[in-house]
């Protein structure tokens, strides 16, 4: 393939801004997947590994003008708001760091021989290793958090995997900046530079996934990319695991009583959530449903207001915009759809925020409102007005997976009177987050959070954000009746790294 220059572009006025990289050939990802290969290595200390990560959060944290000021120039995003994700990026990074020093991750089961078990229980040592050379797909909206690095390449990195990472072309000077301050990282712990790797280009993407010394993938972005990724990873001649986030359209129920109770406030909350970022974030709430009558007037209402009251935005890039602004067109075209507030071109470059309303009847049979069941990704959200609790039931039926789903109940429902858990039993089954009474934007780096979802949100059963993150990039394995002193010392009896572990059918801590 032909090498062609990269630019990075200004979405403010669509203007190039300056070359940052070319595209890389395939001979240039070969180069890139082998040096990430051979610094595997130099990640097995686990000590080493985890102040590698310490050490990169810190000259992040270093170059925090520079980065932000670069990241803006290319996304837009704003530096309050790229400020705020590079601080959640190092966090991340530091907690990776120590999830590493406790070693809980690493599963270690112990079980001494048991001849009196039915049948008899050979001498057996569990524990998990690194899968090797991992390819990371940088996504759009996030340059930091899901981008070079991101929670994919800091999980993979703990997990003790090299990485490849291939560039979004939204932010390609970003990405060059940030690779080079996680190489200078690995470099003052010992570690090769080409642990490491970057490229840029959609044929260096493709080459990557079948590269045969790749292990295994993580992807943040389109349906249709994503996809296209998953099937040619599991097209191998030797597939490998392919962790896709793809798209979710995050539905949110609000009650007869929530709404009677407090409409204004939901209102003015799905306003907010619906437009930060411009409408950017994979866990903007999509679909409302709200019930009808004059409580869900007022509902409506207030989000008309606050909605109104919204500025128009640049999106990340000129496609998006105009993949917004055609989307929301086509769908506001459809019979007795409504736009209490028009979405759409706020001007040259931007794009104005508003909502959709349509009776929820309509979506709870196949045809041509199945448009407003998919991702418009965006600051638009469709609010489906129901009659009572089968139409409910009757769209969340016909709704894909979900990262999301939102519940609005009543302090009465939420106290255990009404319908509440029945409305939660409903929604589980679709979204990886269930949340009550609050709105899906802000996914916090915590041990207990799930990013995932049923396809098509992701394309397994793993979270990419939270400490658990780490263990896509593991594989279980199992030594038995094997010698003390040929034993991983993870898995000695006298355990001289301290880790925790369950030993003959006990914790020990």
């Amino acid at each position: 393939m032909a090498a062609a220059p990269v630019w990075s572009v200004d979405p403010r006025t669509g203007k190039q801004r300056e070359q940052v990289a070319v595209e890389a050939t395939a001979q240039e990802v070969d180069q890139a997947v082998r040096a990430a290969h051979t610094a595997r290595g130099a990640l097995a200390d686990r000590t080493v590994r985890a102040a590698f990560l310490r050490t990169a959060a810190d000259l992040l944290e270093g170059a925090k003008d520079q980065l932000v000021e670069a990241a803006d120039a290319e996304t837009a995003l704003g530096p309050v708001r790229l400020t705020g994700e590079l601080a959640r990026t190092c966090y991340q990074l530091r907690a990776f760091a120590g999830i590493v020093d406790e070693g809980a991750y690493l599963g270690i089961v112990i079980d001494h021989p048991d001849d009196t078990a039915t049948p008899p229980v050979p001498d057996l040592r569990r524990y998990k290793v690194p899968l090797g050379v991992v390819a990371v797909y940088s996504a759009s909206n996030f340059p930091f958090a899901f981008s070079v690095p991101g929670g994919d390449t800091a999980s993979a990195l703990a997990a003790g995997c090299p990485v490849v990472v291939k560039a979004h072309p939204d932010h390609p000077g970003l990405s060059e900046l940030v690779a080079a301050v996680l190489r200078r990282a690995a470099a003052q712990h010992g570690i090769p530079e080409g642990v490491l790797g970057l490229v840029h280009g959609f044929e260096a993407g493709v080459e990557l996934v079948k590269h045969p010394l790749v292990a295994a993938a993580g992807f943040t972005g389109s349906v249709r990319g994503g996809r296209a990724l998953f099937d040619a990873a599991a097209a191998r001649p030797v597939p490998i695991p392919f962790h896709g986030e793809l798209g979710s359209l995050n539905p949110v129920v609000i009650t007869e009583a929530a709404a009677a109770e407090r409409a204004e406030q939901i209102g003015t909350g799905l306003a907010g959530s619906m437009t930060l970022g411009v409408g950017q974030f994979c866990v903007k709430p999509g679909l409302v449903l709200a019930p009808t009558g004059t409580e869900g007037d007022r509902l409506v209402k207030s989000l008309t207001e606050a909605v109104s009251n919204t500025d128009a935005g640049v999106l990340l890039d000129h496609r998006m915009r105009d993949n917004f602004v055609a989307g929301v067109r086509e769908r506001a075209e459809l019979p007795d759809v409504e736009a209490p507030v028009t979405p759409g071109a706020g001007g040259e470059h931007t794009v104005a925020p508003g909502f959709l309303t349509v009776p929820a009847a309509k979506l709870a049979a196949e045809g041509e409102y199945d448009l407003l069941l998919e991702e418009c990704f965006g600051p638009v959200t469709v609010v489906a007005r129901y009659e009572d609790e089968t139409e409910v039931t009757g769209v969340l039926s016909r709704l894909p997976g979900n990262l999301t789903a939102t519940v609005h109940l009543s302090s009465e429902e939420a106290a255990g009177q009404g319908n509440g858990a029945e409305i939660l039993a409903e929604l589980t089954p679709l979204a990886g987050r269930v949340l009550v009474n609050g709105w899906p934007t802000g996914v916090a780096v915590a041990p207990a959070q799930h990013h995932g979802g049923p396809y098509p949100a992701t394309t397994s059963t793993s979270t990419s954000v939270g400490g658990t993150a780490i263990e896509r990039w593991l594989r279980p394995v199992t030594y038995q009746t094997t010698p003390e002193a040929l034993l991983p010392p993870e898995l000695r009896d006298d355990n001289p790294l301290g880790l925790p572990r369950r030993f003959n059918g006990r914790m020990e801590i």
